[in-house]
């Protein structure tokens, strides 16, 4: 018989572990909630990101020289 475990819980064994982690990622989110900078809307960092993926793919492509 397999047991199937939570994924929360069996990646934090220990309460406090979990506790630990809660309270490191709300500290997180409430960081960005409380950033003055103005929002970058999704379009605009989607086009961004697409740009330096290509950037990096197209690095790739290219042979190495000695």
């Amino acid at each position: 018989m397999v047991t199937k475990l939570s994924p929360i819980l069996s990646e934090f064994e220990p309460q406090e572990q979990a506790d630990s982690y809660d309270r490191w990622f709300r500290a997180k989110v409430q960081a960005a909630l409380d950033d003055p900078r103005p929002a970058i809307p999704h379009d605009e960092v989607m086009v961004e990101m697409n740009k330096l993926l290509e950037e990096k793919r197209a690095s790739r492509a290219k042979p190495a020289v000695d």
